[in-house]
């Protein structure tokens, strides 16, 4: 087969430039208008998710899907580019593109695209900063899903923390349990934070033990892949790395910055972590868990997938009982992030391809929801869903809007979400059928909590308190109407005609699937990338 990787593709780098250099230009320009940074960001990140979609248009991954990986290979990456940084460290530039990333440095453009549209006229103050902020993080989320040097992803996966730690604290909403923005801010800060020096720890460890067999001082992770390392050390390192994930997924008991971070933070903070941020974990974990430590990560896989059935099952519970709706679609969140634990643990094929329309169509369903929760408090002035009520008949579009995406978040058949979770739990049935029935029966509480949010948001009589606002409530425009259709036409597209990603997933999931199952890299040689055979 031809070889998929060309050297140097300047696209790759353009991918997180475009972000840093619009949002510099928006601080810059904040004084010439208040409108030009709202433009220049969303031409910034139009540019971006156009670049992503061209990168995907020439990967021709219809014609991948008859191609059979064969264990002790290297990735095939679609595209790369590598530029020496700091040789005498073994550090360099190195960027690479498989099937994979591509699908999430696309989710990333896409919602970079959606969270400045609804950031349009929510924030006026100070928003060339604003927007300086939200692209950095987006720039940093892309760095993170391309970056294969393992110094620059850890570069990329602390730079993308500081900008959403302004977003919150600086233009943030007051809690509805009464703490600050602040306090959230910093409490989502100091959690991933310490999460990543632990990771720190484990990427330094790993590199002087392959600088010990090797005598090369390198933090290149096709470099790293062949290190032989005694079990000890392969299960201290691959916990270092589980932990510094399994915060920012989060895993339980791990989860405790989440809640109060997404009820503070502006709509767009909300769709960045939410939608994006929480994916770079899920990420994280298949691009260099499974595949740096095997034999480690196998043996963990019973305490993994038993974490992420409490999360699964507590994550419902307290969705449950929360009243705020920004809250509720938090711990959501929480509960789904248990599914894809679960689905990267069992690790065959389908439940990886699994993972992969999951944190798509999560993506879109809960930014989707968390924009709609933004709009709702625009109008009403609150997120409490026991001041709301009865907006079924004082809006027209608004509620059938809130219904779908509600509904395709509870996994109904036609949308993304049902296709992940049917793929999940069919892939993981004959290996660990016991975890995967529990995991079923979760389903039940999360249509459950789904459709009590609607009755108290949609139905029953308008709480008292919305007499004092100005009526008739204004229904969404045609720049909410327009967000919220690409977000659903992307639901739809995703349960309807899931091959398409499928398709593009294919080689990197059978990859990881053989890294994981396989003790692939036993000696430093790793075979070259002349490795993949037609059926």
């Amino acid at each position: 087969m031809q070889e998929l990787s060309t050297p140097n593709n300047w696209v790759l780098p353009a991918l997180i430039l475009i972000p840093f250099i619009a949002g510099f230009l928006c601080w810059v320009f904040e004084k010439v208008s208040i409108r030009a940074p709202r433009w220049i960001a969303l031409i910034g990140m139009l540019v971006t998710l156009g670049l992503a979609i061209q990168l995907w248009m020439a990967g021709h991954y219809a014609e991948t899907t008859s191609i059979v990986v064969q264990p002790g290979i290297a990735p095939v990456w679609q595209a790369e580019f590598n530029l020496a940084w700091i040789p005498m460290l073994g550090i360099s530039f190195h960027l690479a593109l498989d099937g994979l990333s591509l699908m999430m440095v696309a989710l990333t453009a896409l919602l970079g695209v959606l969270a400045v549209g609804c950031s349009w006229d929510e924030i006026q103050k100070n928003v060339g900063f604003f927007h300086l902020n939200l692209l950095w993080s987006l720039g940093g989320v892309i760095g993170v899903f391309l970056a294969i040097d393992m110094f620059l992803f850890f570069f990329f996966w602390e730079m993308m923390l500081v900008p959403i730690y302004f977003l919150i604290a600086l233009w943030g909403h007051s809690g509805s349990t009464g703490r600050s923005r602040v306090y959230a801010a910093t409490k989502f800060f100091i959690y991933t934070q310490a999460s990543g020096l632990i990771m720190l720890v484990g990427i330094l460890t790993l590199v002087l033990i392959r600088f010990t067999q090797t005598n090369t001082l390198s933090f290149d992770y096709m470099h790293l892949l062949g290190t032989t390392l005694p079990y000890g050390f392969e299960f201290g390192l691959m916990l270092c790395f589980f932990i510094a994930f399994a915060v920012k997924l989060p895993v339980v008991p791990f989860h405790g910055w989440l809640p109060d971070a997404h009820a503070q933070a502006p709509t767009a903070g909300s769709v960045d972590l939410a939608g994006i941020l929480i994916k770079t974990a899920a990420y994280g974990l298949l691009r260099f868990v499974l595949p740096l430590f095997p034999h480690a990560s196998a043996d963990f896989a019973n305490v993994a997938i038993i974490l992420g059935l409490i999360g699964v099952f507590y994550g419902a519970w307290l969705a449950f009982q929360q009243t705020d709706m920004k809250r509720l679609l938090a711990y959501t969140s929480v509960s789904h992030m248990g599914f894809i634990l679960l689905a990267i643990y069992a690790g065959n094929l389908m439940t990886l391809q699994g993972v992969m329309i999951m944190m798509l169509a999560h993506g879109l369903s809960s930014a989707a929801l968390f924009i709609m929760a933004g709009q709702i408090y625009e109008r009403l002035h609150t997120r409490d869903l026991r001041l709301m009520g009865g907006m079924w008949g004082q809006f027209r579009y608004l509620p059938f809007f809130l219904m779908f995406f509600s509904a395709a978040l509870m996994g109904i058949p036609g949308t993304g979400n049902f296709v992940a979770e049917f793929l999940i739990l069919l892939g993981s049935y004959a290996r660990y059928p016991a975890f995967t029935i529990l995991a079923t029966v979760s389903l039940v509480f999360a249509g459950l909590y789904t459709l009590i949010m609607i009755h108290k948001a949609m139905f029953g009589q308008p709480h008292e308190s919305q007499q004092k606002l100005a009526q008739p409530f204004k229904d969404l425009n045609a720049r909410e109407m327009t967000m919220l259709l690409v977000m659903g036409v992307g639901l739809l597209w995703l349960g309807l005609f899931p091959q398409d990603v499928l398709n593009t997933s294919h080689l990197s999931m059978q990859w990881l699937s053989n890294s994981y199952h396989y003790p692939l890299f036993n000696t430093p040689n790793i075979s070259p990338m002349n490795s993949v055979e037609m059926q």
